[in-house]
């Protein structure tokens, strides 16, 4: 018997499920490790980790989201995000914006404290990556790159097709 692309067992998918134990454990050590608390101190901003995650999630936009955009961007609920984004400007690193096409809705965006913070947060970030792999071949390093974004790009499309179902 053949095996075909939805077996777990034949085939392109062996080398998927050989590569899940992998994306765990480096998901585990990025969410639950200390990477996030020592890239969260290095901000110098006492938040949670979500609202620190909203704020990140903002900033990285480059341009003003509703919050309905935020939560589906960070695939989470509104009213989450919505608290998140209320902790947010209570310690001055959001701010909302009206929409002055409709004035029901409004845009969130980072203030200047909030913008320094998620850099300071972004560059710890970067720069522990970049030490992680420093001794990679440039190659390895480019093509590490190019494969990561190809798949989070293609994850995140075939993941909207549940959406569609």
């Amino acid at each position: 018997m053949n095996a075909g692309p939805q077996d777990p067992v034949g085939g392109d998918d062996d080398q998927v499920l050989a590569v899940m134990p992998r994306l765990a454990q480096l998901s585990t050590a990025i969410s639950r490790g200390r990477l996030t608390e020592h890239a969260m101190d290095a901000a110098g901003i006492e938040a949670d980790r979500p609202a620190f995650s909203v704020l990140v999630s903002v900033h990285l936009a480059g341009a003003p989201l509703r919050i309905s955009e935020i939560a589906e961007k960070m695939q989470l609920v509104q009213p989450h995000v919505t608290r998140q984004v209320q902790q947010l400007e209570r310690r001055g690193l959001v701010r909302r914006i009206g929409d002055p096409h409709d004035r029901r809705v409004s845009f969130i965006e980072p203030t200047d404290e909030g913008r320094a913070a998620a850099d300071r947060y972004a560059r710890t970030l970067i720069g522990w990556f970049t030490g992680a792999i420093a001794h990679w071949p440039e190659q390895d390093r480019k093509d590490l790159g190019r494969l990561l974004a190809r798949f989070a790009d293609d994850v995140t499309a075939h993941l909207a097709t549940l959406d569609d179902t």
